[in-house]
């Protein structure tokens, strides 16, 4: 257990809230507005939430070594909510939206905030905060 900067702390500390109010976001969508996820909104708070649990113990232990989870699941995250986001603005991957298996299509926009933010955009802005925050953290150890 190293001694961790002020900075060092801040920064984790910010990379765990980031990830506490993306995943109480995404279940404030589906539990109290009654929101029902897609495919691809799983896949994105099967990588969101363990990022909770992964920032918490790490701020706990003082220990960035251990955040190395984080930048992994972060950086696919980016990916996948970019594609979600695709897939719901760009009119040539609508049809594909259209065709993920359960109860809702992917290409369904619950929200629409200024015509341009939607909830896999939240949570894209979400895992590059973290992932940007996490390879500052990898800087200063």
């Amino acid at each position: 257990m190293g001694k961790l900067t002020k900075k060092a702390e801040n920064l984790l500390m910010l990379a765990w809230t980031q990830a506490f109010i993306a995943m109480a976001g995404s279940l404030f969508y589906s539990e109290a507005m009654g929101y029902i996820p897609c495919e691809l909104c799983w896949y994105q708070r099967i990588l969101m939430y363990p990022l909770v649990i992964v920032y918490g113990v790490a701020a706990i232990k003082k220990e960035i070594n251990i955040i190395l989870p984080g930048v992994i699941l972060s950086g696919i995250g980016i990916v996948v909510s970019f594609y979600h986001y695709l897939v719901q603005k760009v009119p040539a991957m609508q049809e594909i939206g259209g065709s993920c298996i359960g109860g809702v299509p992917c290409n369904v926009m619950y929200v629409n905030y200024f015509g341009f933010i939607t909830i896999p955009f939240l949570a894209l802005v979400a895992f590059i905060v973290i992932f940007v925050l996490s390879i500052l953290l990898s800087r200063l150890n």
